[in-house]
């Protein structure tokens, strides 16, 4: 056989291959699949795929939804891409199964927000969510925020690039992958900008929310804004308060309670004839002895820190967190645990490095992080070419993750962790 046929024959192998590498990497997995399958995956064997967990210990939210008092409350800030009301659907089910108050469920109530400074500027949607067990002893109230209303209308700037105008001329799957870039991209890029402001006001209202008192006290279907007057009640100090990120909304979330332990310790600065300043320092103190955990998926701090300004509050975290510390009455919360979900193979995820909570995060927070190095993703031998997975897979994959949602349901270092997290997981305690 010359060089010329096996030359031929080897761009005919090669061929599906790349085809279906292209596929995977466009995040179109209706169509991906099938080839990638039956190019890429081999027989079914055992789950080697990492799974190691550095840090402190987490309870997870399982132990608050056994106590007698308070509720259990779990926001969900989603991270970029256009999102609708109910995005979180799937992710939920598993999680309420997990946690054994998949029995009863309400009918959800939906708030679009809006914020007193400006009401007629919308904010997003405000999805709560009633869960309980069959007996009605536990009872979860998740709250998933969409705020993609509010960065919509500026992404149609690049509509005409979505349209037959511009997309006719390229190939197919190159299409889809630029298509997914526009609903994307533009996200972190227009949070810098003037957004910003709305977004967090969005956050902060979904927050105000949480403080109700429980699903009798929050309305339904209704275009209404939270002021602290008639939110965080007596019982606040006993009910529990998670938060879910994904991507940019990490930036958010953090973002957003930094603002609120600025707006507590200093209420004259950001005062205006829409508040009520009188509940601020009752609100303060039933937030300070809370201890709240923070799962961030698909963790992204690092990158979406550079070119910003630092902490309002930085490195002085003995003085805001410890009893005998000198700012110890201006925290805002008792403990936060940070749990940093990241993929190696994940495109836009970041593991926390060691000190970047102290130089880069607000001191006010009293933030403990622990790093869960994942693969979310299966990782493929492509015939011999080399280890391949999906960076799509990676990037999306951690609320399907069985693991992942163990972990948040039940922690790591505690004596209630999940079966399937003492089994799959490595757990490596960082003191201090």
């Amino acid at each position: 056989m010359n060089s010329k046929v096996k030359l031929s024959t080897l761009k005919k192998g090669l061929l599906p291959l790349s085809l279906a590498v292209s596929v995977i990497l466009s995040g179109c997995a209706s169509f991906g699949q099938g080839i990638a399958e039956a190019v890429l995956e081999k027989s079914e064997g055992e789950d080697s795929r990492v799974c190691q967990v550095r840090g402190k210990p987490f309870a997870g939210i399982a132990p608050s939804l056994a106590k007698k008092h308070g509720k259990t409350k779990v926001l969900m800030v989603h991270g970029v891409g256009d999102r609708l009301a109910g995005y979180s659907t799937e992710f939920l089910e598993k999680l309420a199964k997990e946690l054994d108050v998949a029995a009863k469920s309400s009918t959800y109530k939906d708030i679009q927000l809006v914020s007193p400074v400006q009401p007629e500027k919308n904010l997003g949607n405000l999805r709560i969510t009633q869960l309980k067990n069959a007996d009605g002893s536990k009872e979860l109230l998740f709250y998933e925020l969409t705020w993609s209303e509010i960065t919509r209308a500026q992404k149609e700037l690049l509509g005409f690039d979505n349209s037959g105008e511009s997309s006719y001329k390229r190939a197919e799957v190159n299409d889809m992958m630029k298509k997914f870039g526009n609903d994307t991209g533009p996200d972190p890029i227009i949070y810098l900008g003037d957004s910003r402001v709305p977004i967090l006001r969005a956050f902060s209202q979904s927050v105000c929310w949480m403080g109700k008192d429980g699903w009798e006290q929050l309305p339904t279907d209704s275009r209404v804004a939270c002021t602290t007057k008639d939110s965080f009640s007596e019982n606040t100090d006993r009910d529990a308060f998670v938060f879910i990120s994904h991507s940019l909304g990490s930036r958010i979330t953090i973002d957003g309670l930094q603002r609120l332990a600025s707006v507590l310790e200093n209420p004259k600065k950001y005062s205006t004839a829409s508040y009520d300043l009188t509940p601020l320092p009752r609100m303060r103190q039933l937030l300070q002895q809370k201890n709240i955990q923070i799962f961030m998926l698909s963790n992204q701090l690092p990158m979406l820190q550079l070119g910003r300004e630092l902490p309002e509050i930085a490195g002085q975290k003995a003085d805001y967190c410890h009893a005998n510390g000198a700012r110890y009455g201006s925290r805002l919360f008792n403990q936060t645990n940070l749990i940093a979900f990241s993929d190696p193979n994940d495109l836009l995820s970041y593991a926390i490095p060691h000190n970047f909570s102290e130089k880069y995060l607000d001191s006010r927070l009293c933030i403990n992080v622990t790093n869960v190095n994942i693969n979310v993703a299966k990782i493929f031998d492509a015939f011999g070419l080399g280890k391949f997975a999906n960076p799509m897979e990676a990037h999306l994959g951690y609320t399907k993750d069985d693991r992942v949602i163990a972990m948040i349901a039940k922690g790591i270092g505690n004596q209630q962790v999940a079966p399937l997290v003492k089994e799959k997981c490595e757990w490596t305690e960082i003191t201090d």
